[in-house]
């Protein structure tokens, strides 16, 4: 049995620290692990087949093939295709390959530009593979995926009709490594299928695990021919993509450009042509063939106004793809540039200035899902993300010195289930009047203050980000949903001229608008509750988990609960929370401290309860742990919005009276046992500990 999600998550914070799932130690996908694989098919001498990603037709896909060509389909190794198998000929190159029946055009313009890049290239392809010594079937590949690296495995079993490819194929029938790279990508995304449509920057992304930029072509930045020569220097991939017919079919146009389709930018260059410079952009056509037929095409006259020099080292003449235009003409037939590197060099130019942070975090209904800033009471709950810009680099007036990337993670394997959210996020100056706040920034804020930058509009796509202009000084991030609750996880990536500073911002709640709620202690009420005691007790002056039931949902909360009182195992786990000598039964001051809390929190509970429905909305629930006095971060408040919610998203009395005894507890045995920033666990231990978590988590009450 795998351990429960909140483990994994922990041990994946602990394994990122440790640089799991960075690029020189990629993660198992799917808990695979190459060598292992390997090291097993060689001992038995058997083929590899994957029964993760298996030959069949679950990994085509559905509605991709027609019913006879998926009939006709047949799984074979490179060596029943071709009879001398390579994984590489005669090194990488864009013209290697050509598109199958798969519409995956967006994947195959990132391979494109891939091959430019020979770091980017050995990092995604490890180019050692052959079929020759030590071959069982087993190949591997890796990408970044939502924030770390993963190692990919897969058999080399290809689908094929009549013995031919039927998706990406090599111009060189012996030549492999682009249809095990494309299936290994399949295999990330879910199946074949689920390649079929997308952009270029989502696979160059997953390429390059860096810097992500997109260009509008309706409104380029003034300085566009030098972002992309620095983008060629600085070894980035870049693709672009035509604009949409009336259709979804790919229809030729008279210019001999492709619509709905995706090129690959192979180069750009700047010629002198009859006494003026002429900034120049090559592409490429993932179909390997067809290309732009107008000014600066591979036949127009325009190449012989140019020296000989320039028109040998930049003219083919071939139909195999490529072809160059003016930079006018890319901004008027292209629809936008993504532009993706290893790092942000290339966005003035500048070697290792720019610094990097990367932030994790998560979207819940009801909690930290409050939508965009026309929701003025919820907007505030959304994750927060403070950060402070030093003043070492002189910038100059107006000059661009962070690039903020938001990016939402999917929650489905496969990618055509995934139903982006139409995300943006606004940043905020923290000014002298809240330089000293703690914890969120209260609606107040958001209520007084207009965002200083923000993405110009909330787009249903998988990354949306905004190049901007900050002044020294301390901010205030907050990424968001355009509709409030809506329940997804995204990365904020800050990418600074400056050195940064930056953190999660909701790990405390002093001013947030909820007064706390404290008990004075009465003493004619203590000495009623210890006579009411004395007369329901047993013999022993004692009640066990049953007794407590019966006292709590007929005498003490009679009138309050709203789903059927409290369980026995509830009940059960509050005797295991004040049973302070592990009888299993309460003694008389143990049952009058237990009322005391329930009383406190039975109050919080009602006072907090503004929409007066006998149960707290989960908004109403994190006011509720402010009156208490507690601080809870968001991490923690979503989760516990997940375990004790009801399906309806709403927490009863019951629950929460339940809840915040056990959160109460927990976090005075954490003080007592730890040393203020962790605690070890001898084995012995670690079972009475397990015990005794299973007793408080069994305890929920039923909805």
């Amino acid at each position: 049995m795998p351990p429960p999600g909140v483990c994994l998550n922990i041990l994946e914070a602990r394994n990122k620290q440790d640089g799991y799932g960075s690029a020189t130690k990629p993660e198992n996908f799917l808990n695979q692990d190459y060598q292992q694989l390997k090291q097993y098919c060689l001992i038995r001498g058997v083929r590899y087949i994957d029964d993760m990603f298996p030959p069949d037709r679950n990994s085509i896909g559905q509605d991709l093939l027609n019913s006879s060509d998926l009939a006709r389909v047949e799984w074979l190794r490179p060596a029943k295709i071709s009879p001398n198998p390579s994984f590489v000929l005669d090194g990488v190159s864009r013209f290697d390959f050509g598109q199958g029946v798969l519409g995956n055009c967006w994947f195959l313009a990132s391979i494109g530009a891939l091959t430019f890049q020979n770091d980017i290239l050995e990092q995604v392809v490890p180019l050692e593979q052959t079929f020759d010594e030590n071959y069982c079937g087993l190949f591997h590949f890796r990408f970044w995926r939502f924030g770390r690296w993963v190692d990919v495995v897969i058999d080399d079993k290809l689908p094929t009709i009549n013995g031919r490819l039927i998706f990406v194929h090599s111009k060189d029938p012996n030549e492999f490594w682009p249809a095990l790279l494309e299936k290994a990508y399949a295999k990330v995304c879910g199946s074949y299928m689920d390649m079929s449509a997308g952009t270029p920057e989502e696979a160059m992304m997953d390429f390059t695990g860096g810097v992500h930029m997109c260009i509008q072509m309706s409104d380029p930045p003034p300085n566009l021919w030098e972002l992309m020569f620095r983008a060629g220097k600085y070894s980035a991939l870049m693709g672009c993509g035509t604009p949409q017919g009336e259709t979804s079919a790919n229809t030729v146009l008279p210019n001999g450009l492709v619509q709905g389709h995706a090129y690959t930018v192979t180069g750009v260059k700047q010629l002198m042509s009859q006494g003026k410079l002429v900034n120049l952009v090559r592409l490429w056509n993932p179909w390997g063939k067809g290309e732009w037929n107008g000014n600066w095409s591979d036949r127009s006259p325009l190449w012989q106004t140019v020296s000989a020099d320039d028109r040998e080292m930049c003219l083919s003449v071939n139909d195999d793809g490529e072809f160059w235009m003016t930079l006018q003409d890319f901004c008027e037939f292209y629809t936008d540039l993504d532009i993706c590197s290893l790092c942000p060099d290339f966005l003035d130019g500048n070697s290792c200035r720019w610094k990097s942070s990367m932030y994790e975090g998560r979207w819940v209904a009801g909690t930290t899902a409050g939508g965009c800033m026309n929701n003025r009471d919820s907007f505030w709950t959304n994750p927060q993300y403070r950060v402070k810009i030093d003043n070492q680099y002189m910038h100059k007036d107006g000059e661009k010195n962070m690039l903020v990337s938001l990016m939402q993670k999917p929650d489905k394997r496969n990618r055509r289930l995934v139903q982006n959210l139409h995300i943006g996020f606004s940043v905020f100056e923290v000014t002298k009047q809240y330089s000293e706040q703690k914890g969120k920034f209260p609606a107040s804020f958001f209520n007084t203050h207009a965002p200083v930058a923000q993405t110009k509009t909330y787009m249903n796509a998988r990354e949306v980000m905004e190049f901007l202009m900050l002044k020294p000084g301390e901010y205030l991030i907050v990424p968001s949903t355009f509709r409030p609750n809506e329940t997804a996880s995204f990365i904020l990536t800050i990418h600074s001229k400056e050195e940064t500073q930056g953190y999660e911002n909701s790990g405390d709640h002093k001013h947030e608008p909820v007064q706390m709620i404290k008990q004075a202690k009465n003493a004619q009420d203590e000495e009623n509750r210890k006579t009411f005691f004395r007369q329901n007790s047993d013999k022993y002056e004692e009640v066990d988990a049953e007794q407590l039931q019966r006292l709590l949902n007929e005498n003490i909360l009679k009138g309050d609960l709203k789903s059927g009182g409290f369980s026995l195992d509830a009940c059960r786990s509050m005797v295991a929370l004040m049973d302070t000598s592990i009888t299993g039964r309460l003694n008389g001051e143990e049952f009058v401290r237990l009322w005391r809390k329930v009383v406190t929190y039975k109050d919080i509970f009602f006072s907090t309860d503004v929409s007066r429905t006998g149960t707290l909305s989960l908004g109403e629930l994190r006011n509720a742990f402010v009156a208490s006095g507690m601080r809870v971060s968001d991490d923690m408040l979503n989760l516990m919005a997940l375990r004790y919610g009801a399906s309806s998203g709403h927490m009863t009395l019951e629950s929460f009276i339940s809840l915040i005894l056990r959160l109460d507890c927990m976090h005075k045995i954490f003080k007592q046992l730890s040393n203020g920033n962790g605690m070890n666990l001898r084995e012995s231990e670690t079972q009475l500990s397990h015990t005794f978590s299973l007793w408080l988590v069994r305890s929920q009450p039923l909805q």
